[in-house]
């Protein structure tokens, strides 16, 4: 197998991807505390923007539903004109690895099931533009389980160009990069299984590279007979250069 290519690593525009639900998003929103007017960017809608539709819907926000597939703008396109959600929604064609907007410009910026950047880069490119308080949600590949095998951290260096994380340590990855951390939650095994299972019907029509990947990430895990790398949503709220610790929970 070749060096991997650039970020955002692959996913099939049409497939289910992980954190996506309902119910996830509404989790987020709860947790970035978003209500009517509230401004929020999706980076990598695909075509259904799920997560922009129920936004607009549920909560009243103002959201900018952004990718740089034009076929699935054209179909977020056409979903978001059916649904009357012009006024709402913003459907926006960018790289997806430098995003323009004004600092301090969103109060929520979602990420759900892609992997546009190296974590670092990802925390120190969409951090700026986040308002004060505003919330992160994004995905990243984990380590999982007590025991890694060696064939499985390998693969994961040559597809991220950096190890493979535990949850804590994505976290101190937010810390270190100026966020509060909220919360970080990891696919579980018949959660992975579910995935992998709905992604096999794409890969015969997907580029023969990029599937390659894929296939690669999915016989390590049938190779291994449970988790041992995963996917990962983390929460983090921008927090400010001297701002003190939140109040501790324990009263006693």
């Amino acid at each position: 197998m070749s060096p991997a290519e650039p970020f955002p690593l692959y996913f099939p525009g049409d497939a289910r991807r992980p954190f996506s639900s309902d119910a996830a998003t509404r989790r987020f929103a709860k947790v970035a505390q978003l209500e009517e007017g509230g401004r929020v960017l999706e980076l990598g809608c695909g075509p259904s923007g799920s997560a922009s539709v129920l936004l607009a819907q549920e909560f009243g926000c103002s959201v900018v539903a952004a990718d740089s597939d034009d076929t699935s703008l054209l179909r977020m396109r056409e979903r978001v004109q059916s649904l009357a959600l012009n006024g709402r929604v913003e459907v926006r064609r960018m790289a997806l690895g430098t995003p323009t907007f004004r600092e301090g410009e969103f109060d929520a910026i979602l990420c759900q099931g892609r992997v546009l950047m190296g974590l670092d880069e990802a925390l120190r490119t969409l951090r700026p533009l986040l308002a004060h308080k505003g919330r992160l949600g994004m995905t990243y590949p984990v380590r999982v389980g007590r025991v890694t095998p060696r064939a499985v951290v390998e693969f994961w260096e040559r597809r991220l160009g950096a190890s493979l994380l535990l949850p804590r340590e994505l976290l101190h990855h937010l810390a270190q990069a100026g966020f509060e951390p909220e919360s970080v939650e990891s696919l579980q095994d018949a959660e992975l299984d579910t995935m992998y299972r709905e992604l096999e019907p794409y890969l015969a029509k997907s580029p023969s590279e990029q599937a390659g990947w894929l296939r690669e990430e999915m016989a390590l895990h049938r190779e291994s007979g449970k988790a041992t790398a995963s996917y990962a949503f983390l929460i983090g709220r921008r927090k400010e250069p001297g701002e003190r610790p939140p109040a501790t929970r324990d009263r006693g």
